[in-house]
């Protein structure tokens, strides 16, 4: 989650919303992201998309069952889909997204009715992970 972490300073640091993802397989890191919506004018580039992509690419294949994702933020729907159709062994997250988040929050996303059993683990790190989406969007409003 620290690498994930990482990633969210570095789109901070772009001003993009401080949200970083990493797809570990078999402990490495396989590949790792942050939003850049804003810089590419694409609303399907949040970090999850990106570091699932990379993973898939690296490998050589649409499927990554072996590996797990870990993302600042609960992910929101579409990024959960893309977590089920590459087969991902886990999501770990960090904060919860009341606003967005497909897991816990605003959805309850019915992993279990899908056909790939999907592990989620949340609340790693969330006083962290939170923070940094808190004080983004603290200096948006002023």
């Amino acid at each position: 989650m620290h690498a994930a972490l990482g990633e969210a300073r570095r789109a901070l640091e772009e001003k993009e919303v401080p949200i970083g993802a990493v797809v570990v397989c078999l402990d490495t890191v396989l590949s790792r992201a942050h939003n850049r919506t804003i810089r590419l004018n694409d609303p399907s580039a949040h970090a999850e998309i990106l570091a699932i992509r990379e993973a898939c690419q690296m490998r050589k294949n649409h499927r990554i069952p072996d590996c797990e994702l870990y993302v600042t933020i609960e992910p929101c729907a579409m990024c959960l889909g893309a977590a089920v159709q590459a087969r991902l062994k886990r999501i770990v997250f960090g904060t919860l997204d009341p606003k967005g988040g497909a897991v816990r929050s605003i959805m309850q996303f019915p992993v279990e009715k899908t056909n790939h059993n999907l592990n989620i683990e949340g609340g790693i790190l969330a006083n962290e992970c939170g923070l940094i989406m808190k004080e983004f969007f603290a200096t948006k409003r002023k």
